[in-house]
């Protein structure tokens, strides 16, 4: 696949994550502050297991897409470029289940907590920034701008 195409679909699929992730920090993260106690679990069962189809396959496509750029891309590009937005994806990546899913779990089992809510919204900015960050680099190069 040519590089560029390889960069737009990149971009494509960051872009994507990147509205699903400001979403989920703005709006859906607060709204589960909202839910009341004893409709909290159903609630928020369903939340993970509708979330996964939104955001579980285009995960393990954009990780997929963002190594073979940094194989491509390498040469042409060097290091920084190349091996920076593959960085990005694995620090979303390890937010994702070092910090976010053990958050889901503990809701899951516990049912509401404050505490756990909390730390889950203030905690995704990481990814959120991430997935912006990567979303920005790969717009750039799409663009042509340099620096």
């Amino acid at each position: 696949m040519p590089l560029p195409t390889l960069v737009l679909l990149n971009l494509l699929l960051a872009a994507y994550l990147t509205g699903v992730c400001w979403a989920v920090q703005l709006v859906i993260y607060p709204a589960l502050m909202l839910v009341g106690a004893p409709e909290f679990a159903r609630y928020h069962a369903a939340h993970t297991r509708r979330m996964g189809w939104v955001v579980g396959a285009p995960m393990v496509l954009e990780l997929g897409l963002a190594a073979w750029l940094a194989w491509v891309a390498y040469p042409a590009w060097g290091a920084g470029r190349a091996l920076g937005q593959l960085a990005l994806v694995l620090v979303v990546w390890l937010v994702t289940f070092l910090i976010s899913v053990p958050f889901h779990n503990r809701l899951a089992v516990n049912g509401y907590n404050y505490v756990a809510l909390d730390g889950l919204t203030r905690t995704n900015w990481l990814r959120t920034l991430a997935w912006t960050a990567r979303t920005v680099l790969l717009a750039t190069l799409v663009l042509g701008v340099r620096y």
